[in-house]
């Protein structure tokens, strides 16, 4: 069994552990009190399957039974697990959010069988010390983002990524789904997005500047019935799903399948394909009424797919990702049809024309119920009015758009991009940028220092991404996300010190039993010790940067 101080994410509270405790087995039986459903079917489902346990419906006071419990005097998704001596186990949360992230507790308490699939000892006992742990989250926003354009990933692997999301009470899944290499989402009403726009010829395979390709195709994506089954299965862990479809830039793929999509009097976006490299892209959207017709269409689909009530604890449902980075404005400056709309529209500049784009997007959204999420560069020519901001070019983004009073998810590109390498030695695969360890993350902050309490109460959360420009695969995603993926976890969930006090050592001992449940869930992290034999790339070049990443 494991003790409550191996725990990970590190709760509030623990009151004991003490000898005598409870014991699961064939006999134990499960009682949900009303709006605990999803728990009860999870446990059922998952931890059940994995301990080879039925847990029938049974009476509330049952010997060594397992309750579930809404109690609204706790706060929102906080829990408060109790394991008493012939009393059985009792999980309360102040919300069906709550109760599920105490079964993720309870999960963890049983050991690293119970990551399992189905039961590799069946028949045993499973006992759990009598304690009592009081826990509540951080941050409300606590996110991962996975880049499935870059290099796709099957729908099961996306399931895969929401189940690990769930067991680290990790709560917003940023599905980054169109890029310049690959549009993943089937669009009715325009058929060519997927037609065309879903696979590519070939794939640079290391950094852009690596002479070598994969001449293999590459692409993929996702039937509107799958989204369906992406949102629900999400739900149903109480993950909101925030898609994120990117304009003005990063549009290759929609301009290959639809030329008239692009600036079409300074390129011929006829000849363009969905791009095989890495980078930032010079054909962007052309700012016409055509194209602003053209994405109202695509986001209508979206809004069906992705309903605002999704995972309605959280409410971060209603949000959808609009990209707004990476924008080059050289097309604009040179293309007379820009220039024309430019001065009709009376703007003073390039800049200002992508903020127009935004806002434009902003009130459509807002008319809606929705909410528009971007990244920092949509607050360059005036933030768009309601907007929200993933700071990740640093802190400095997210830091006026508090000031501004503006909402913001910390997510700064060199502390939590993921696909940064673990290790500065040369054996780490296609090394990119700083070197950010499991202490780096560990140790990550993401609050300024010098907020007022006001800005602070604008920091949503906080939120790892994961680019797939040198993941090709789940197995090399997995090498990059974890075990970092687990300290990022605890910096979001848990009430940390500050970064310099944190208990690293701890943390690491603690981590010794979680790479038990990493392996019980079939995960390929990085061990400590440095990669595995196949997890390594030698040859293949990547871009590091020297020296320590900036602060802010």
């Amino acid at each position: 069994m494991t003790s409550p101080t191996d725990l990970i994410p590190a709760p509030r509270a623990v009151e004991g552990p003490m000898r005598c405790g409870v014991v699961c087995d064939e006999n134990t039986t499960l009682w949900a009190g009303p709006g605990t459903g999803t728990t009860e079917r999870w446990l059922r489902s998952t931890l059940g399957a994995a301990l080879g346990l039925s847990l029938p419906p049974g009476p509330e006071d049952a010997r060594d039974s397992v309750r579930l419990l809404v109690d609204d005097t706790l706060e929102p998704e906080a829990y408060r697990l109790s394991v008493v001596a012939q009393g059985g186990v009792e999980i309360r949360g102040g919300d069906p959010a709550g109760v599920f992230w105490g079964a993720q507790t309870l999960r963890q308490l049983l050991g690293r069988h119970a990551f399992r699939r189905a039961p590799v000892r069946p028949g045993i006992r499973y006992g759990i010390p009598h304690q009592i742990i009081e826990d509540a989250p951080r941050f409300r926003w606590r996110g991962l983002l996975l880049d499935v354009s870059r290099h796709f990933l099957p729908k099961e692997g996306v399931l895969r990524y929401l189940d690990l999301m769930a067991a680290h009470k990790l709560n917003v899944f940023h599905f980054h789904l169109t890029d310049d290499q690959g549009w993943r989402i089937e669009i009715k009403r325009y058929p060519r997005l997927t037609e065309v726009g879903s696979w590519r010829a070939r794939t640079k395979f290391g950094h852009r500047a690596s002479p070598l390709w994969d001449e293999k195709p590459h692409g993929g994506y996702y039937t509107q019935d799958d989204i369906r089954e992406i949102v629900a299965y999400a739900a149903e862990r109480h993950i909101a799903v925030v898609p994120e479809i990117d304009v003005p830039g990063h549009s290759q793929a929609a301009i290959a399948a639809y030329p008239e999509l692009g600036n079409t009097d300074v390129v011929d976006t006829a000849r363009l394909s969905v791009w095989d490299t890495w980078g930032v892209n010079p054909n962007v959207l052309a700012p016409t009424d055509d194209t602003l017709r053209f994405y109202e269409g695509v986001f209508e689909e979206v809004l069906e797919l992705f309903p605002a009530d999704a995972a309605p604890v959280s409410g971060f449902s209603a949000f959808v990702h609009i990209g707004g980075d990476e924008c080059p404005k050289d097309q604009w400056r040179r293309s007379p049809a820009a220039q024309a709309r430019m001065k009709e529209l009376g703007l003073a500049d390039e800049d200002a024309l992508q903020s127009w784009f935004v806002r434009h997007f902003d009130t459509w959204l807002a008319a809606r119920g929705r909410r528009l999420i971007g990244w920092d560069e949509i607050l360059e020519g005036g933030l768009a009015p309601g907007a929200a901001v993933s700071s990740w070019r640093g802190y400095a983004g997210g830091t006026a758009a508090a000031r501004a009073g503006h909402d913001v998810v910390m997510c700064p590109e060199q502390q939590v991009y993921l696909d940064h390498r673990q290790d500065g030695g040369p054996d780490e695969p296609v090394p990119i940028g700083y070197v950010r360890t499991l202490e780096d993350v560990y140790r990550f902050e993401p609050v300024p220092e010098e907020f007022t309490p006001e800005e602070r109460a604008h920091v949503l959360g906080t939120q790892a991404n994961v680019w797939t420009e040198v993941m090709e695969d789940h197995a090399r995603v997995d090498y990059q996300a974890f075990p970092r993926l687990a300290a990022f976890a605890e910096v979001a969930w848990s009430a940390l010190p500050a970064p310099g006090e944190r208990d690293f050592a701890d943390f690491e001992r603690r981590m010794e039993a979680h790479y038990g449940r990493l392996d019980a869930l079939g995960v390929g992290y990085r061990p400590p010790g440095g990669p595995r034999p196949w997890q390594r790339r030698p040859g293949v070049l990547g871009r590091p940067i020297d020296g320590p990443p900036p602060r802010r």
